[in-house]
């Protein structure tokens, strides 16, 4: 390996560990106050059973789907607003690959997984914030 090649960066090396779920039954306001808890913009959403895939509703979800038309959080379930199939990274893609899936779907953040067991979730942020980078 030559001084000046790069390290190649995963999706591992670059996401935050763990996800936050939430069932899709649960209301806006629940799926709020869980994202306040955990200082996060989305969550995953539950899938119902295990031929299901998984979705996601983020705070840009709830802006569309509550705050705009003028909705009670109460009588919005998370179901009706989440995005569902999601954009999924394996966690051995390289970090370039990831940003440009990002920016070729205009996503922040996309879950990682590895043989379908999620590992934690990569952005925006921690790709251009990972000491690798820049």
């Amino acid at each position: 390996m030559s001084s000046s090649a790069k390290k190649i960066v995963r999706a591992r090396d670059a996401m935050r560990a763990g996800v936050i779920t939430i069932d899709g039954l649960a209301t806006a306001k629940e799926a709020v106050a869980r994202m306040r808890e955990h200082q996060i913009n989305s969550l995953l959403v539950e899938k119902r059973h295990a031929d299901d895939v998984w979705g996601i509703v983020t705070i840009r979800d709830l802006i569309q789907g509550v705050i705009v038309p003028g909705r009670p959080a109460v009588d919005v379930n998370v179901f009706e607003v989440m995005t569902k199939p999601i954009v999924m990274v394996p966690a051995d893609m390289d970090i370039r690959y990831v940003a440009r899936l990002l920016h070729r779907t205009r996503l922040s953040q996309v879950p990682v997984e590895h043989f379908g067991e999620l590992l934690g979730m990569i952005s925006l942020s921690s790709l251009v914030l990972h000491e690798d980078i820049f």
